[in-house]
């Protein structure tokens, strides 16, 4: 199971999503090479993205000082009542749909009781029993060796819209704890449900390790947690349910609390918040105002072409591996850079992506820009292409025209080739001169190509592209060699 809470940034709340999948985790070998099979349940909570919160018109601002952000509602007064964010319904929509999910045209709220400082009211407002969505699916690949990525898909339960609790603040010394209820401020915590069971035995007892912060501790935890589970069961141990705390100085797991006794949570009705109804076109009532209401198909045409749709397309249509359009896709606004470049230059999709993610994307890299704040630009990579296209330059000094290019001097290619006279050497008599001398100057190498190893010529073929500073064509030079050599 996968749960995915996402947490209300909405036009400001405390809200949140949940979705929730199952796993199967690879196969591990025991001690006694026994084989066995850990199962990963996730509930991901994470924050929409609004100016507001879930259910009270608070402000949402990152680091603002402490309490300064919360509302009557939000400080549990007597006599207030939740009034939920549109935007936060819109967006638990998007997720939704990106991870085909059913959509409940009909969701409720539930209230989850439990009594800690940072809920004040004593109760927690939830999607527990009728979510906004249910029974989703996200599709990926995973990179098996250099070359291979493998398709794979992960079951979602649920997304639900949930209310999110204040912060505690622990001083130093340990001696008190402060409550900051302008809220959780986490953008992504993750749960992860553990448990490992033998190949066809029923599953284990599952562990939960609380509140995981990046994908990167995540892994290290569940790993952690499988291996520690085999072992205590290869021992002769028992495998508690208890929750668990992920130390990612050491990386363990460590036990908080045992789950056997664990609070009723009460879950009851929200009595304040009537049932959630959105809308699709066909159910749209006519005299119903289009603003006042959540409507399902027109969030779908809202919504970007969907990462894996993306890489699907850019894979069909200009013929590109796999892991190129990994790297495109990844890369903010390189896929429209590359799109832009196929449709100014004469040189094939797959030519193009070569030099896209090898030698422009090392420019971005060794200055740390976006590909937004390029000196070169779509036209700018098209035209160093087609120069190369039409053989006027080689491979070597389209290199070099990139280099001048993020100097941003304002030249063009062609204006840079022509004032450093980067064109191909066309004279073949000159050509056939400097072939000569090369030859002459590398006595070695020629008397290991007449004995039969012809493999030697890329060497000389190197030396007079440094000779003339990679304004020959290799494949010209090779025939000249060639000629003169055999």
């Amino acid at each position: 199971m996968m749960a995915l809470r996402a947490s209300g940034r909405c036009a400001g709340t405390l809200g949140r999503l949940t979705v929730v999948r199952r796993c199967a985790r690879p196969t591990a070998g025991g001690r006694d090479g026994s084989r066995w099979e850990g199962v990963v349940g996730l509930e991901v909570h994470a924050q929409l993205c609004c100016n507001s919160k879930l259910f009270s018109g608070s402000h949402v601002q990152f680091s603002a000082p402490p309490n300064s952000l919360v509302s009557y509602l939000d400080a549990s007064l007597p006599g207030t009542l939740p009034v939920l964010n549109k935007h936060c319904v819109e967006g638990a929509v998007k997720t939704a749909l990106a991870v085909n999910c059913t959509i409940n045209k009909k969701s409720t709220f539930d209230r989850k009781h439990y009594f800690y400082a940072d809920l004040p009211v004593g109760y927690q407002i939830t999607q527990q029993r009728c979510p906004i969505a249910v029974d989703g699916n996200l599709a990926y690949s995973l990179s098996v060796g250099k070359n291979n990525m493998i398709p794979k898909s992960v079951r979602i339960k649920q997304i639900q819209l949930e209310q999110d609790s204040g912060k505690s603040l622990h001083d130093d010394a340990r001696t008190q704890t402060l409550i900051d209820l302008n809220r959780a401020e986490g953008q992504l915590r993750v749960d992860a449900n553990i448990s490992v069971h033998q190949p066809g035995e029923p599953y284990g007892v599952r562990t939960e390790v609380k509140n995981i912060n990046s994908a990167r501790f995540l892994a290290r935890a569940i790993d952690y947690e499988i291996q520690r589970q085999i072992e205590v069961l290869e021992n002769g141990g028992k495998i508690l349910n208890e929750t668990r705390a992920f130390d990612y100085k050491s990386g363990q797991t460590i036990s908080m609390r045992d789950k056997e006794g664990k609070q009723d949570y009460r879950f009851m009705p929200e009595p304040n918040l009537p049932p959630l109804i959105i809308y699709d076109n066909e159910t749209l009532p006519a005299n119903m105002n289009p603003q006042q209401v959540v409507n399902i198909d027109s969030i779908r045409e809202q919504l970007p072409e969907l990462p894996c749709v993306k890489r699907t397309r850019l894979v069909e249509k200009y013929g590109i591996r796999n892991e190129h359009s990994f790297t495109l896709v990844n890369e903010d606004g390189l896929v429209q850079f590359y799109e832009r470049v196929v449709e100014q230059t004469q040189a094939s999709p797959k030519k193009i992506i070569g030099w896209v993610i090898n030698d422009f994307l090392a420019l971005l890299k060794q200055d740390n820009f976006k590909v937004h704040q390029s000196p070169i630009s779509p036209t700018d990579m098209a035209e160093v292409l087609n120069l190369l296209e039409d053989r006027l330059i080689s491979s070597s000094v389209a290199k070099q025209v990139l280099v001048e290019l993020w100097k941003g001097d304002g030249k063009t290619a062609t204006q840079i080739v022509e004032l450093k006279e980067l064109g191909l050497i066309k004279d073949q008599k000159k050509l056939e001169q400097i072939c000569q001398s090369v030859i002459e100057n590398h006595p070695t190498e020629v008397s290991e190509i007449r004995q039969g190893n012809w493999k030697v010529i890329n060497k000389l073929i190197g030396q007079v592209q440094r000779a003339t500073h990679g304004r020959t064509s290799p494949s010209l030079v090779k025939s000249i060699l060639e000629k003169k050599l055999s």
